[in-house]
């Protein structure tokens, strides 16, 4: 947070600002809620650092406009009830405030995190995608809805098992193909889950659909 003002991290640190990268009304393309229309909300920054990111221009929170929170969420409130929070890494940046307001207005909140903080906000879905970079908290896998693991290599398979031995019941298990993989790793998807049943493909419908 080098470059924004000590005013400006007092309220970050707050919660009362939001670095935005966008905001936008679509269709989930993802997971559980796939096709699901929602409103998403992008923050700046993040501390993980995937090669194969396809937001990186999410990462320097810096470069984004800072937004209020109970403004940001009263323009997404007016769209749709099903507001998703994602980024870059929006468990950088206390919730609270943010989600306080969402709540509310009536909203479902989802969020959409690598796990790599502390969860500080009020959130009814988590999408829980851990990379090997900056593990999850080890708080946070009992709280995960939906654990959606990269595939990016045949190693990230036994990844995929790792985490998923550690996540509750619940947990619906999806594993996702980088997208410019997916030609050659839906086949291995496909087959892995035919042996391994407890897992669902996720396949990212927005970019097919040509949407957000």
């Amino acid at each position: 947070m080098s470059d924004f003002s000590s005013e400006q991290k007092i309220l970050l640190n707050q919660g009362k600002m939001l670095p935005v990268m966008e905001h936008f009304y679509t269709i989930q393309g993802e997971g559980a809620h796939s096709g699901r229309a929602a409103y998403f909300i992008r923050l700046g920054g993040c501390d993980v650092g995937c090669h194969w990111c396809d937001v990186k221009e999410s990462w320097d929170a810096t470069l984004h406009p800072l937004m209020d929170a109970e403004e940001i969420a009263t323009i997404a409130a007016k769209h749709c009830k099903t507001i998703i929070i994602t980024g870059g890494e929006p468990l950088m940046w206390d919730l609270n405030i943010l989600t306080k307001k969402l709540k509310e207005l009536g909203c479902t909140i989802h969020v959409e995190t690598s796990g790599s903080h502390n969860l500080r906000g009020h959130i009814d879905w988590i999408t829980l995608s851990p990379k090997k970079v900056k593990l999850p908290k080890e708080e946070i896998y009992q709280m995960a809805d939906e654990l959606k693991v990269v595939i990016f290599n045949n190693h990230d398979f036994k990844f995929a098992e790792e985490q998923a031995a550690k996540v509750s019941e619940k947990c619906k298990l999806y594993l996702q193909s980088e997208w410019s993989k997916r030609e050659q790793n839906y086949s291995k998807i496909t087959d892995y889950i035919l042996q391994n049943p407890k897992w669902i493909a996720s396949v990212q419908t927005h970019k097919y659909l040509n949407i957000p």
